[in-house]
């Protein structure tokens, strides 16, 4: 099967209130572990390549790793560059054939992201791209506790609903990523905090009354750092004291509310970590990498297929 679009990929998932899994890949093991699971449980793909992977991996290495990884399955599967930073960048991943690029200008002023965001929509669509952007910041949920009264605090590092309005028209991005307290890596929060999901329904509902329609919003940072591969890591020499992550519960409800991509990276991190520990911790002898990648491969993959069946619920969706 060619690549997917996720405009196509969207509009199936928003039917059917289910998100969609947005896998990271940096090598041959996790594209291996994440594409097996989703083909054995039906599941649609979103295959995610970062900024940093193309540096360590080399872009041509990932593009045949999921060429072939398209040649051995038949469930839709998408490209999407992850956290693009730059127009270049962006162009570049358009013309090697991305099917969706996100361009990240979240860190400059609101008129300098729209302006850097239309660019890419322009380029990206001329050439049957669709594109991501972001506004506000991916900090953790310390920040934006909402002013009295209710209302959404507009100066601080949350998205605010009417601005993401503002920001969907003037730039033209297809989909767009939202600051609800998610942050990335292993160390989101302190205690038992959660994600803003009143401020997610908020922008759901303003999207929608601005006649936007069922808008596709997206969700970074959104890995649950489960305590069982961290207990794992730790168990077996790793230091991951206080990693704690988004509450798959959270994700649930998010799902739930509109929020149709979800994006995991950190998870299949500490999946394949925990993995490799194990086997070097227990078998200090070894040193073929297949002894010890293999199992970490299985690692991820059950991770993987625990997202898709209990907490994305896409599982069984690959062919609607």
């Amino acid at each position: 099967m060619p690549l997917t679009h996720t405009r196509d990929l969207f509009a199936k998932a928003l039917k059917g209130k289910y998100a969609l899994g947005a896998f990271n890949v940096n090598n041959m093991e996790l594209i291996q572990a994440i594409v097996e699971a989703c083909e054995e449980e039906k599941a649609p793909l979103i295959l995610q390549i970062s900024k940093g992977a193309r540096q360590y991996a080399n872009p041509v290495y990932l593009k045949k790793l999921i060429e072939a990884a398209i040649s051995l399955t038949n469930i839709p599967i998408a490209v999407h560059l992850d956290h693009g930073d730059t127009f270049e960048l962006c162009k570049q991943c358009i013309d090697e054939g991305f099917t969706s690029v996100m361009i990240d200008a979240s860190h400059e002023p609101f008129d300098k992201n729209v302006e850097i965001t239309r660019r890419v929509v322009e380029y990206a669509h001329k050439h049957n791209c669709v594109v991501e952007a972001e506004l506000g910041h991916l900090v953790g949920a310390q920040f934006d506790e909402g002013e009295a009264g209710g209302g959404f605090s507009t100066g601080g590092h949350y998205t605010h609903p009417a601005e993401a309005v503002r920001f969907v028209k003037e730039s033209g991005c297809d989909s767009l990523a939202v600051a609800i307290g998610n942050s990335h890596g292993a160390y989101k929060f302190k205690g038992e905090q959660h994600l803003d999901l009143d401020r997610l329904k908020a922008i759901k509902n303003a999207l929608l009354e601005a006649g936007l329609g069922d808008y596709p919003l997206v969700l970074h940072g959104a890995s649950s750092v489960p305590a069982h591969l961290v207990a794992e890591v730790n168990k077996y020499g790793g230091k991951m004291p206080d990693a704690r992550g988004v509450p798959e519960s959270d994700i649930e409800v998010a799902r739930r509310t509109g929020c149709t991509k979800v994006n995991i990276d950190t998870d299949l991190r500490i999946a394949m970590t925990a993995g490799i520990r194990k086997v070097f911790a227990e078998k200090p002898s070894e040193f073929d990498p297949r002894k010890y990648l293999g199992p970490a491969r299985a690692m991820v993959k059950e991770l993987v297929r625990h997202k898709v069946k209990n907490v994305l619920c896409c599982a069984g969706h690959a062919f609607d």
